[in-house]
């Protein structure tokens, strides 16, 4: 293999450019030649495809979001449309494609590596939301955890002085990961997931029984697939007469210098994608299981969701009482 591309498509995380820099200088250390492409599958579309050297990656490890830009490409489902993308990838001559991102990102390098007959592909993890199965830790939901993180210890301490309720609505349409962990993390009293029971009566019951016994304030992590932390305000008012505030982080949790945690994981996940493409290994995504780099085919993938840790859930509840 003398030629392969990256690319980073769907959310941004903290982390992409360490793991961009790691597919470039890993591929570049074996003497093949790199190729960024802008804007995600747009760029392959529109052909914003260039050349990267050794100092195109130069003093990006510690940057959040993705140098290489990303953006929404619902067109790309139509096979006219990929077949103009395989079209630049070929006249370049590019035998591999490193694609950065979540689960659309994935089904989209799958459909390429099914339709370009000398083209192999690879995904790497990249979601704040840690939503994809395959692997147990995706890159950038460490820092967002961080950061969630950071905000609900101040958060708390304006709680505390007010004696309020403080609602605080996380990112995870459809994962609770990030609700589940911060909310461990910071001590709330109550987390909303997607994958849990969302019994409000029950919340409010709970928040009185604590209230009876001298506390003063309460945090509820709520994950924005349950529902708005305001609409979850609105529900707990019909059981308890509390005074309650939200605060929804919205995009600051996907922002920010990548953790150690995030830097790592990245160049170890992009470091190993390149080097599966060099084994002419396709339509595979990288992980990490139990410390140990691992590969899964994109089939399987989309087979089943990413495991929800019901016992972290339930150590959550009862560390809350």
């Amino acid at each position: 293999m003398k030629k392969i591309a990256v690319l980073t498509s769907g959310g941004d995380s903290p982390g992409m450019n360490a793991a961009i820099r790691a597919v470039v200088r890993k591929a570049i250390y074996h003497d093949i030649e790199v190729y960024g492409v802008y804007q995600g599958y747009m760029g392959l579309i529109n052909d914003n495809i260039k050349k990267l050297e050794l100092g195109s990656v130069g003093d990006i490890i510690q940057r959040g979001g993705t140098f290489l830009y990303s953006a929404r490409c619902p067109e790309f489902k139509e096979k006219e449309v990929r077949e103009k993308a395989i079209e630049n990838l070929e006249k370049r001559g590019i035998e591999g494609l490193v694609v950065i991102g979540g689960d659309g990102s994935y089904r989209g390098a799958q459909r390429l590596s099914e339709e370009a007959k000398n083209l192999k592909t690879i995904g790497v993890p990249g979601t704040i939301d840690n939503d994809i199965n395959g692997t147990d830790f995706t890159i950038g939901f460490d820092t967002a955890l961080n950061t969630i993180l950071d905000a609900v210890d101040k958060i708390r301490d304006t709680a505390s002085s007010h004696e309020r309720t403080f609602i605080i609505e996380v990112m995870g349409r459809d994962a609770g990961d990030l609700a589940l962990w911060s909310g461990l993390a910071a001590g709330a009293e109550t987390i909303l997931v997607p994958e849990g029971t969302s019994d409000i009566k029950e919340i409010a019951e709970k928040i009185q029984q604590g209230m009876d016994r001298g506390k003063k304030h309460s945090i509820i992590v709520c994950a924005e697939g349950v529902m708005t932390g305001h609409q979850c305000g609105e529900e707990l008012k019909k059981y308890i007469n509390i005074d309650t505030r939200v605060s929804c982080l919205g995009h600051i949790q996907r922002g920010g210098t990548p953790t150690g945690m995030d830097r790592v994981l990245a160049s170890r996940l992009g470091g190993y994608a390149v080097e599966l493409l060099m084994q002419n290994e396709s339509a595979k995504a990288v992980g990490i299981k139990q410390n140990q780099l691992t590969c899964t085919p994109f089939d399987d993938i989309f087979s089943a969701k990413h495991n929800f840790d019901f016992k972290m859930y339930e150590l959550a509840n009862q560390l809350s009482i």
